[in-house]
């Protein structure tokens, strides 16, 4: 059978926008990239470099035929009107995240996504993280029992990067630069509607976008979430932070450094005994006798059945389902609508998301 070849032009050559031709697309045999637009002379001097062909404008790119897929990796704010044009020209669009500000402007993509029948699928990529993907293996294997609380964070000391992340109307701030993967994580993990949300936003920096958040999620089956993103903390809490019926795992950060904490359920363990903790005496928060609990490494993590780009060409070619569907995308855009609203009245907003 011949494989057919897929040509595929960015729309943004920064960061992501070579990050995807320089580490991403480079083992994928069915996909080659052919050339970039970007607006900035430098990064069309980079592409030079690198033997790719750099259009004048989004309409050359747009009407060159040879193109079948269009990556997108610009600021948020004109993602979608870049994909309502590129989807227009019959190509297939991949959208860097968050896929735009606000809920209706997806389904406005969506829409016209499906009127012309191309692909449309957003690159959350941290669906594929080796630490998520070992949270979600103990979450679906019960490993600490039935999870009950999960608590979920990045933290950072260099405040927002780059320029254009601290201007609102160019959809900077951390809710939208990593809320929206956090946030896709956990609703991809926990199949389950978010009932309540309470958010808090920070603005330490001074800037007109916030700089960090935490917000906690209720779930319909139970669980709650602690969701925290922070710029301006020089010393990092955990990035996972699990608490079962049957145990508690922690994994401290990318690098998988963890464990679990079980419990023994099939040994009568003798009672904690009383420690000084300050100016008083505790049994409650003793710790376990020895024979109570068993620590045990994090397994190895889960693997989804493709990569982000061997998924698209069989979604292209109509071999299987995307694994970023657009409705699971735009479930993350509504929920991250009631965390701003949240913040703003400082309230609880109660949901059937």
């Amino acid at each position: 059978m011949t494989t057919r070849t897929y040509n595929l032009a960015v729309v943004g050559y920064g960061g992501m926008g070579s990050y995807h031709v320089d580490h991403l697309l480079k083992s994928n045999p069915q996909i080659h990239v052919k050339g970039i637009f970007d607006i900035k002379q430098e990064r069309n001097d980079v592409a030079l470099s690198k033997v790719l062909q750099v259009y004048e404008c989004l309409d050359a790119l747009l009407s060159d035929k040879s193109i079948h897929i269009v990556l997108i990796a610009t600021p948020n704010d004109v993602h979608k009107e870049i994909a309502i044009k590129a989807l227009k020209a019959h190509k297939h669009v991949v959208c860097e995240k968050p896929v735009t500000i606000y809920a209706r402007d997806l389904e406005e993509i969506m829409t016209v996504a499906e009127e012309t029948g191309q692909v449309f699928m957003v690159h959350q990529n941290r669906r594929w993280d080796e630490d998520f993907l070992t949270v979600k293996k103990i979450y679906n294997e019960k490993m600490t029992g039935e999870i009950f609380h999960i608590e979920s964070r990045v933290h950072g000391a260099n405040g927002i990067p780059g320029d254009w992340r601290h201007l609102k109307k160019n959809g900077g701030g951390m809710v939208l630069d990593w809320g929206v993967h956090l946030l896709d994580q956990l609703l991809f993990m926990i199949h389950s509607p978010v009932t309540s949300v309470y958010a808090n936003l920070s603005y330490v920096l001074g800037d007109e976008v916030d700089d960090g958040f935490q917000t906690y999620l209720t779930f319909a089956n139970g669980i709650t979430a602690l969701v925290e993103v922070g710029t301006t903390n020089f010393i990092s809490l955990p990035r996972w932070y699990l608490k079962g019926t049957e145990g508690t795992a922690i994994i401290e950060d990318w690098g998988l450094n963890g464990k679990i904490v079980k419990q023994n359920k099939d040994i009568i363990a003798s009672a904690p005994k009383p420690i000084k903790a300050g100016q008083g005496l505790t049994k409650t928060m003793a710790p376990p006798s020895e024979e109570a609990t068993t620590m045990v490494n994090l397994p190895a993590a889960s693997v989804l059945s493709q990569d982000f780009y061997d998924n698209l060409v069989s979604v292209i070619e109509g071999r299987t389902e995307a694994i970023v569907k657009n409705h699971e995308v735009l479930r993350v855009l509504k929920l991250m609508e009631i965390i701003f609203e949240s913040a703003e009245k400082n309230e609880v907003v109660k949901t059937s998301l």
